[in-house]
């Protein structure tokens, strides 16, 4: 049985949509939870530090132990400074960090901005890694710890690319690279690194109300066990949506000795690339395990 009795969890973006609706799934098994919401619109713009305290008033008035804890993840600074006040919070304890908050920003490749890319990069990418790196000391000497980054299908499969996301899709991917790494740095200290590839129909999709499909809060179980005791492995990217969950992770084939034989198709000169084009983009000469 899955529960957080006495645990500590931390969730950032956690004020509405998909954020909210784990906040409310854990608290309901027991965690004090801490929510970090900056209260930005949709475009990654603005501050409204309302929005947190607002929710956690709300779900504390539901007998949910759910604190708000102000302030931005938008530097390195800020988001040490969110990690020392939430260890303050929990009793110098943090079981679990997710990592939820972020927006969709629509920009042609005519028209991409730096400006609108490192933004992108900041809240998705860069708080990924500086999150991680507030809360590790504290994870390492207590022996154990969960942190769950979120990614996104759009970046992930090429059939899910929209046009106009290249910046969105970069720091998707990134957040796969930084989770891959974590995985495996953290393996022998006991903490559990994996990511979540969510849909649900919130203020991403121009949804205010509650949505007729694609609930969040059927996402939020799948996402509750990756931050739980009962998650032991990491390195996954967890697909989640209607209620539906499927794990996934890019692994190389049985035999490979890698890079010097990729159990591929042998070609010497760029003619005999692209005369085996068809099998190099399908397949190989002999069939992979």
């Amino acid at each position: 049985m899955t529960d957080f009795d006495g645990q500590v969890v931390l969730i950032t973006g956690a004020g509405r949509g998909l954020g909210l609706a784990y906040a409310r799934c854990i608290a309901e098994q027991g965690a004090k939870v801490l929510i970090q919401d900056s209260g930005a619109d949709t475009g990654g713009h603005g501050r409204d530090l309302k929005v947190g305290e607002h929710v956690a008033a709300k779900l504390r008035s539901q007998g949910l132990d759910v604190h708000a804890l102000p302030g931005t993840i938008d530097t390195r600074q800020a988001c040490i400074e969110l990690l020392h006040r939430a260890l303050a919070v929990g009793g110098g304890r943090l079981d679990a960090l997710i990592h939820n908050a972020g927006w969709v920003a629509y920009e042609k490749i005519e028209v991409l901005e730096e400006e609108s890319f490192d933004r992108m990069m900041v809240v998705t990418a860069k708080a990924s890694l500086w999150l991680a790196q507030a809360v590790w000391p504290a994870m390492k000497a207590a022996g154990y710890g969960r942190i769950v980054l979120t990614t996104s299908c759009r970046a992930l499969y090429p059939q899910y690319v929209q046009e106009g996301l290249a910046s969105y899709a970069a720091a998707k991917m990134a957040v796969v690279g930084i989770m891959n790494v974590l995985a495996s740095e953290g393996r022998r200290h006991g903490i559990v690194v994996n990511a979540v590839s969510p849909v649900a129909k919130t203020r991403m999709w121009g949804i205010e109300d509650e949505p007729d499909e694609l609930l969040p809060a059927e996402v939020a179980p799948g996402v509750a066990f990756l931050a739980s005791r009962n998650c032991t492995e990491g390195g996954w990217v967890l697909r989640a949506a209607n209620g539906q969950f499927h794990a996934t992770r890019a692994m190389e084939a049985a035999g490979v000795d890698y890079p010097r034989d990729l159990r591929a198709v042998r070609a010497a000169t760029t003619d005999e690339v692209a005369a085996c084009w068809s099998r190099i983009a399908v397949g190989n000469e002999e069939p992979r395990s």
